[in-house]
């Protein structure tokens, strides 16, 4: 059963391949790949812009961070001044806390500095990439165009195309059906005359009037020719016989 299932799958497949190759226009085929290159290199795009977009937000950050730091060095200093060492002290803490901080937004800033680089560097890339098919895929679109015309002009001379292969039939029907006619025609032509049919047409003759009237057409031919004979001397019979046919 199983090998029953494997056969069937592999002819299913086959058959959905060989309609597919034949439904595939290369041309389409060679737009849609590239309409999908540049949907891949827009999305690289995008995640260009948002590293840039994070970058520059860890930045504010930071530059506020930069800007308090001085500020609670000196609140600190301030609160010593007045004998208020807790104050100081928290003030320090939070310094501290502050430059630690900052340490970390710029190792963040720096990591997404490099990636922002290797994803320009493959924007680049891509997009050299992407011109060059483009360029490949109209000089390949324009030779399949070629080629197309070519084979269509080809089983037109010869008539190997589906539609010159229609008129071809077309043709050849029309022949053989003059030729049947024609024989048709030549076969009653046949029967008439052999009498074997009648000819209605023919002034209401039949095929005993034209017998009767060439026996006539006989007969009189005969006396003409012993009427003939019988004034030149050269026939066979006794005088009486001519005398006879005479009259």
């Amino acid at each position: 059963m199983a090998g029953l299932w494997e056969r069937t799958m592999t002819i299913i497949k086959a058959k959905w391949n060989k309609a597919l190759n034949r439904a595939e226009n290369p041309s389409e085929t060679l737009d849609y790949s590239y309409e999908k290159q540049l949907e891949l290199l827009q999305n690289v795009k995008r995640g260009v812009a948002d590293v840039v977009t994070a970058k520059k937000r860890l930045q504010l950050q930071a530059g506020k961070l930069e800007t308090s730091v001085p500020k609670l060095e000196s609140q600190a200093r301030e609160a010593l001044a007045q004998d208020r060492e807790d104050l100081a002290r928290l003030a320090l803490e939070r310094k501290t806390a502050a430059q630690t901080q900052l340490q970390d937004l710029d190792r963040q800033v720096s990591e997404l500095e490099t990636q922002q680089s290797k994803l320009e560097a493959n924007e680049k890339t891509l997009s050299a990439k992407i011109e060059s098919f483009r360029s490949q895929k109209e000089v390949i679109k324009a030779q399949y165009s070629a080629a197309e015309a070519s084979v269509r002009i080809g089983e037109a001379s010869t008539g190997i195309g589906d539609q010159m292969a229609d008129t071809g039939a077309a043709i050849q029907r029309a022949q053989e059906k003059t030729e049947e006619m024609q024989a048709r025609a030549s076969a009653m032509d046949e029967l008439i005359a052999s009498g074997t049919l009648e000819d209605y047409t023919a002034g209401g003759e039949t095929q005993l009037d034209r017998e009767l009237a060439a026996l006539t057409s006989k007969s009189k031919v005969d006396d003409e020719l012993a009427k003939m004979k019988a004034e030149i001397g050269t026939g066979d019979g006794s005088g009486e016989e001519q005398k006879e046919i005479q009259q």
